[in-house]
């Protein structure tokens, strides 16, 4: 039985260094954020399936014909993209997850919900430069 209970300890620190290697952040890229207003269904990716508020929809930059549906980026203000606002940025970053498409047209990178933007700049903006990282899922 004493043999047990280090096996098993050491089971338990393996599946949880495993799990926090399952996630990596991939370095940032520069883009520009939009936001759009509720409502948020139906989605491109989910239907009728509520996600939340801490979404976005992604526009042909990387949308990769649905591919970027479920993915999880975290969003950081970097400055202003008008006079009218020359200090948008809160200072804080957001995650959230891409749940839908920006189609032609898309005025930002990517599409923040209206909460999401909330939180790294003021809405007055309406569109802000940005730096984005997306989580990668590593498989072993």
């Amino acid at each position: 039985m004493a043999m047990a209970m280090p096996k098993a300890a050491a089971s338990v620190a393996l599946a949880m260094v495993l799990g926090l290697a399952m996630v990596s952040l991939v370095a940032g890229t520069s883009g520009l954020a939009t936001f759009y207003t509720p409502s948020y269904l139906p989605s491109a990716c989910y239907g009728f399936q509520d996600q939340g508020t801490m979404i976005a929809a992604a526009s042909d930059v990387f949308w990769n014909g649905g591919g970027a549906c479920g993915d999880i980026y975290t969003v950081t203000c970097t400055g202003a993209t008008n006079e009218g606002v020359p200090h948008p940025c809160t200072g804080r970053s957001v995650t959230i997850k891409i749940v839908d498409y920006c189609p032609a047209g898309c005025r930002g990178t990517i599409d923040l919900s209206q909460e999401a933007f909330a939180i790294i700049a003021n809405p007055d903006a309406g569109k802000v430069q940005i730096e984005y990282r997306r989580y990668v899922r590593l498989t072993f």
